[in-house]
Formats: C-alpha cells, structure tokens, sequence
C-alpha cells in the first residue's frame, strides 16, 4: 500500500484528465469549477487504498474513486442551493457564481456522469458497483432529508441524529471503500466488513467535525469556527448538553439556539461554555473514540496483512486527530 500523498497524486491527475472543454460551457463550466476547488479528497482515495489493500492494482479503481468524487461533488452542489450558502472551500458556491438553475442542472449531469464512469468496468463488477452506488446515493439523499426535517424539530434525539450522520455522510465513506474491494474481487465477506469500518469511521470523521465546528483552531479548521452555533444546527454537541444540563442551562441553551443575533461571538462562547460545562464536550470526544475503536475491531475479521490493518488503524487515528 502506499502512502495517502501518492494515492491524492494520482487520482488528482486523473481527475485532471476528466476535466476536459464540452460545450454548451454553461452546463459544463460549473462542474469543472466544483470540481477543481479542491478538499480533502477523502474518499476516492480510500477506493484506490483499498483496491491496493486486498492485492490488486489501484489504477483499476480510479473510475470508481472518481464517480464517488463526482457524486459527492454533485451532493455538495444541490446543499449549497437548499442551504443558500455563498461559500464553497473559500470561493463562490455554484449557483452564487452561476445561477440556482444552472446549479440545479449541473448537479443533475454529475450525477449521471457518477454512474457512466462505471460503463468501463465488465459486467459483473459494473452490477455491483452500480447497485452499491444506487442505494448509496438514496441513502445520502434520505440523510440530507432527515438534516432538513431537524431544522424545525425539537424533539431530535441522539439516535435520530446519528442515523441522520449515517446516511448523509458516513454510507459514502463505507461505499467508497468497499467499491475498491468490489474491483479487488474480494470475498463477500470482507467487501461487507470493509464497508462497516468505513461506515463507522466516517461516522467518527462527522462527529469530529461536529467537535471542530466549536472547539478547532480558526487557523487550520478552513471554515468559520462556530458555524452550527450560528446556523442553530442541533448536532451531537448540543443534543448531548440538552441531556446534560440542568432545567436552567437547557432553558439557557435552547434560548440561545432561537436567537438570530448581531453579535455571533458572544451567542458562540455563550453555546460552548454549556456545551463544556455540561460534559457535552467531553462527551462528544469519547463518541469520537468510540466509533474508531468499533472500526478498528472489525479489521481484526478482514483477510489482509497485518501491515495493511495497521495501515488502516494509522488513517483512523489521523482522522480522529485531525484539526482541520
């Protein structure tokens, strides 16, 4: 296996390659844009390190890493519209750039170039990646449904909330990491036991986001530091303090989330001092641990070298360590 870097290299050369001038330009401009502003690249390179993991070669992969990239891309595109947000990784969102239609079209061709990249795999890996990649895709719609529906709920509860962080973001993870062993022509079994370590560290990873949304470093996070605060977003931090805090900071706590105020680092301090004070903070952290620690117990199932769980323990503890 090689290292993270390498594997980011090579998809984003090839990714590179995609990106080629089609007309009409209004269709395809904007999703070349989307997809040249970067992030992490997390999950593409998890299909390339995974197809390595199970002994076969990463570049078979790179059209499957590179539909879970169009597709999340894609994901992102139709949020920005419904969340009106102006921002994408520091620069214009789509259809602030563009327009809401072209937005709301161009979103729909990533969406179907996501699944003709699959055209050039033979039949029976095409079926099955096609097949994973559709409930996939529903499932990340149903998670984005559910974040909606919470927005005017004030009864959310924890497992509600981390069903809704299962489907929006972490099922992408587990898929993009068992397409790579789809391709590697693994056994059932370790197809399916790679898809749960990766459901269950990308449940970690939004978790950790959650965390660092309040408590990361304006300096490396990338975003504004207290966003959900602002947005009044119910995440884990504020669900687990509810649980916490006494009737007074409850009261405290679900007054500050009704408030729109001119003054948003008083509301943000005000939110993370409940949120430490109550152990909601700690909390969260341990959540954090927990769902690593589950994904790491089902390496121990996988029918790989003991390097490659390693390796895999090694990225897990990156993710839940990261500060950006």
């Amino acid at each position: 296996m090689q290292n993270i870097p390498f594997y980011q290299e090579a998809f984003t050369s090839y990714l590179n390659a995609f990106i080629t001038d089609k007309k009409p330009e209004n269709l395809y401009n904007p999703i070349h844009y989307i997809l040249k502003l970067g992030g992490k690249r997390l999950r593409p390179v998890l299909t390339l390190m995974t197809t390595e993991i199970f002994n076969s070669d990463y570049k078979k992969a790179l059209d499957a890493a590179l539909s879970i990239e169009v597709f999340h891309n894609f994901s992102l595109v139709h949020d920005d519209i419904m969340d009106d947000a102006p921002l994408r990784r520091g620069q214009k969102t789509v259809h602030e750039k563009w327009d809401i239609n072209t937005g709301i079209l161009s979103g729909d061709a990533m969406l179907i170039q996501a699944y003709q990249l699959f055209e050039h795999y033979e039949p029976k890996t095409f079926h099955s990646l096609a097949k994973l990649f559709s409930k996939t895709a529903l499932e990340v719609c149903e998670g984005q449904q559910y974040d909606i529906d919470f927005e005017t709920r004030d009864d959310v509860t924890i497992p509600e909330y981390l069903k809704m962080i299962e489907f929006k973001t972490a099922v992408l993870v587990g898929a993009a990491m068992k397409m790579g062993a789809i391709i590697a022509e693994a056994s059932e079994h370790d197809q399916m036991a790679i898809y749960e370590f990766g459901k269950n560290l990308g449940i970690a990873f939004q978790l950790q986001d959650d965390y660092l949304d309040a408590f990361g470093d304006p300096k490396t996070f990338g975003k504004q530091v207290g966003g959900d605060i602002i947005e009044n977003k119910k995440t884990f931090l504020y669900l687990k303090a509810l649980a916490f805090s006494s009737e007074e900071d409850q009261q405290q706590l679900k007054h500050l989330f009704s408030l729109t105020t001119n003054d948003k680092m008083l509301k943000i301090e005000a939110v993370k001092d409940i949120f430490e004070t109550s152990g909601s903070a700690e909390a969260t952290k341990q959540e954090i641990v927990h769902y690593t620690n589950k994904a790491f117990s089902i390496l121990e199932s996988l029918n790989i070298s003991e390097d490659s769980k390693e390796d895999l323990k090694e990225f897990g503890k990156q993710l839940m360590n990261r500060n950006v």
